[in-house]
């Protein structure tokens, strides 16, 4: 039989652990970064290397904000296709530092969850914003073949008129 003393000292080691490894990682967003300004360098690099802005949207707290960059950054055919494509910064969204003057320029994509994905041309026009959810794989990951579509279909030159002709 389990003593239940131990079982919950057990749990507690555990979730002490948890924590601590969670509290040491590398904070994804930079919640000190007004978003509106971090929005403007983006664009101006975007119009420099000729791609669109990715924006990852969420905070530190989100520990589906962290899955989902892990799964982008560390396999190398959606790291590479993203550099060669997009401008990518991550934009906080937490009670600390509250961007809704660039959120409202987005048309609020908050209201999907997060993370959340927006593309926008390097004018600063929103083209697609992107419900995450959408691209999981039902597995507690991210579909790779989802996301390759999606970055497919916003790049430059998918939604550039001359691709149509």
């Amino acid at each position: 039989m389990i003593d239940l003393k131990r079982m919950q000292v057990l749990i507690t080691v555990m979730l002490i652990f948890t924590l601590s490894a969670y509290s040491q990682r590398e904070k994804l967003y930079n919640v000190d970064v007004d978003g509106l300004q971090q929005f403007k360098d983006a664009q101006e690099q975007a119009k420099n290397e000729g791609k669109h802005l990715m924006i990852q949207i969420g905070g530190n707290w989100c520990s589906w904000c962290y899955k989902f960059h892990d799964f982008y950054t560390k396999d190398t055919q959606l790291d590479s296709m993203i550099k060669a494509d997009y401008v990518v910064i991550r934009v906080n969204y937490d009670k600390s530092m509250n961007n809704e003057q660039l959120f409202a320029q987005l048309n609020y994509p908050q209201r999907f969850g997060f993370p959340v994905i927006v593309i926008c041309d390097a004018e600063g026009n929103r083209l697609h914003t992107q419900n995450s959810w959408y691209l999981e794989d039902g597995k507690g990951s991210y579909d790779k073949k989802k996301f390759l579509a999606f970055l497919k279909n916003w790049t430059v030159k998918a939604v550039s008129p001359e691709s149509y002709e």
